[in-house]
C-alpha cells in the first residue's frame, strides 16, 4: 500500500507545478493570475504572453498528466500491487490525481487551472483514440466560436459518450473500460466544474474569446 500512497502522492505533486504562474513570473515579470482572464492556465498565457509561451505551458501542463500515467504509475508498480489492481487501473489513478494537483495545487494556495491539459496528458497514454476525438471536437468548437471554454466543457461531456462509442461501435478494446468510464466521468465533471465560471459569462454573452494579441 506504500507504493500506491507513493503513487498518489508524486503524481499530485508533479500535477501540482504552476508552469503559467512560473512562466509568467520568468518572461514577463507578472503574476499571470492578475491578468487577462486571471486563469493560471495556457489560454490565458498565450493571451498575455504570447502564443509561443502559451502553447509550451498547454504541452508541459499535458507531459503533466502523462508522466504520472506513463511513468510514475509504472516505476511504482509492484507484485503487491499487482494482487488487488491492475496496471491501468493504477495508471488512472495517477493520472487523475496529476489532474487534481494542477486543479488545486499545493504551490499555488491550492487554487490552479481548469485541468483541460493535464486530463489531455493523462489520457494520450489510456486512450489515444478517444482523446482523439475528444480533441477533434474541441478544436472544430474552437475554430468556429474561438471560445476555447466551449470547447473544453463539450468534449469534456462527451468524453465518457466517447468511450462508450469506441468500445461498441467502433471496437476499439480497452484495457479496462470500466474503470475508465468511471474515471473518465469523474474527470469530465470536475472539467466542467472548474469551468462554471465560464459558463456563467458564456450564458451571459461576455466570455473571452481566444485571441493571441499581447496586452
Amino acid at each position: 500500500m506504500f507504493n500506491l500512497v507513493l503513487i498518489v502522492l508524486l503524481s499530485y505533486l508533479v500535477g501540482s507545478i504552476p508552469t503559467s504562474i512560473i512562466v509568467g513570473k520568468l518572461v514577463k515579470g507578472i503574476d499571470i493570475r492578475n491578468y487577462g482572464s486571471g486563469n493560471p492556465g495556457g489560454t490565458n498565457v498565450i493571451r498575455v504572453v504570447g502564443l509561443g509561451w502559451g502553447i509550451f505551458v498547454i504541452l508541459f501542463d499535458a507531459f503533466k498528466g502523462y508522466f504520472a500515467t506513463a511513468f510514475i504509475a509504472k516505476w511504482f508498480y509492484n507484485q503487491f500491487l499487482a494482487s488487488m489492481l491492475n496496471l491501468t487501473t493504477v495508471q488512472i489513478i495517477a493520472g487523475c490525481f496529476a489532474v487534481v494537483g494542477h486543479m488545486w495545487t499545493v504551490f499555488a494556495g491550492f487554487k490552479g487551472g481548469k485541468g483541460v491539459s493535464t486530463s489531455a496528458g493523462m489520457l494520450l497514454g489510456i486512450a489515444p483514440l478517444d482523446l482523439l476525438i475528444a480533441f477533434l471536437i474541441f478544436a472544430l468548437i474552437v475554430s468556429i466560436t474561438r471560445y476555447v471554454s466551449l470547447g473544453s466543457i463539450v468534449s469534456a461531456i462527451l468524453f465518457p459518450f466517447i468511450i462508450i462509442f469506441s468500445e461498441n461501435f467502433l471496437k476499439i478494446q480497452h484495457r479496462d473500460f470500466k474503470t475508465l468510464l468511471i474515471f473518465g466521468s469523474i474527470i469530465a465533471f470536475l472539467i466542467v466544474y472548474r469551468h462554471r465560471s465560464n459558463i456563467k459569462r458564456l450564458i451571459a454573452g461576455n466570455e473571452n474569446k481566444l485571441s493571441f494579441g499581447k496586452k
